[in-house]
């Protein structure tokens, strides 16, 4: 009978805990939603209320059309698409051959991916800078994809190493013996089981680019061509006047798209993680 109540009272807390952790990492959220309705008079005024008094649009209108958020919004969908794409394509065949071949580039090819994640990125600034010159890609998309494929490969490497060294190779071994090509072997048994960790890929290096600011703001110059973070910056005066209402409303729209993503990628994440539960 105690024993019992033990365990409701373990319960017990243990939800309470889950709640208070779900509205700490919530709150933040519903402050941006509270704020971006509120009116300029409201907001100056500082009060703590979640419920505007007299919700409004205009910070959402001050933030699409003087701000010109929506070119914003396409650039960085742009970049981050791109940089999604070609940072699977080139991490997962390098990310297979790494992990099954034992061979002098893996333990090289190890280091660098460690080393590379150990300088800061204001370092690299300047060089890249003088580099990309070099090649006209300066204040351009183009330019700054491939900064961010750079920057975001050995890390998405580096996942996709352990989720390929977590396939058992007896699947791949058996399959050969039943007279199995390796084609049909990566298509068939390698690729499924791999999915999940494709996706977590995918939305690693998506969130990277999406968010990034420090590139952006040193390799675009042109007002059409900079992406959302720096956008959003714009609300923030020289003299440190913030524009809350419309910086909020803005970072809220920015959001979407990032939301939008995971859920389209969620349920395979989740499907492939029960394929590869069950066929493991």
């Amino acid at each position: 009978m105690s024993s019992g109540r033990t365990s409701t009272a373990g319960r017990a807390g243990q939800y309470v805990a889950l709640a208070a952790y779900v509205a700490f990492l919530g709150f933040p959220l519903l402050w941006l939603v509270s704020t971006a309705f509120k009116s300029t008079k409201e907001i100056a005024l500082g009060g703590a209320a979640l419920i505007p008094d007299a919700p409004t649009l205009s910070n959402f209108s001050d933030a699409v059309h003087k701000a010109n958020l929506l070119q914003a919004g396409l650039n960085s969908l742009q970049v981050a698409i791109a940089t999604t794409v070609l940072t699977v394509l080139l991490a997962l065949p390098a990310a297979y051959g790494l992990a099954r071949f034992r061979t002098v580039l893996r333990p090289v090819t190890l280091g660098w991916v460690l080393v590379s994640q150990v300088f800061p990125t204001i370092l690299v600034i300047i060089p890249l800078f003088l580099i990309l010159k070099q090649f006209h890609l300066v204040d351009s998309l183009t330019g700054l994809t491939i900064v961010y494929v750079v920057f975001t490969l050995p890390f998405c490497l580096w996942m996709l190493i352990g989720f390929v060294s977590n396939i058992p190779r007896e699947l791949e071994e058996a399959a050969a013996i039943d007279g199995a090509s390796r084609l049909r072997i990566l298509r068939s048994i390698v690729f499924p089981l791999l999915r999940p960790g494709v996706v977590a890929t995918a939305l690693f290096a998506f969130i990277s680019s999406w968010n990034e600011f420090l590139f952006a703001l040193v390799l675009i110059q042109t007002p059409d061509k900079v992406t959302l973070p720096l956008t959003l910056s714009r609300f923030v005066g020289a003299e440190g006047q913030v524009q809350l209402g419309a910086l909020a409303a803005a970072s809220l729209l920015a959001t979407i798209p990032s939301l939008l993503f995971f859920a389209l990628i969620q349920r395979r994440l989740t499907s492939g993680l029960l394929s590869g539960a069950v066929k493991g």
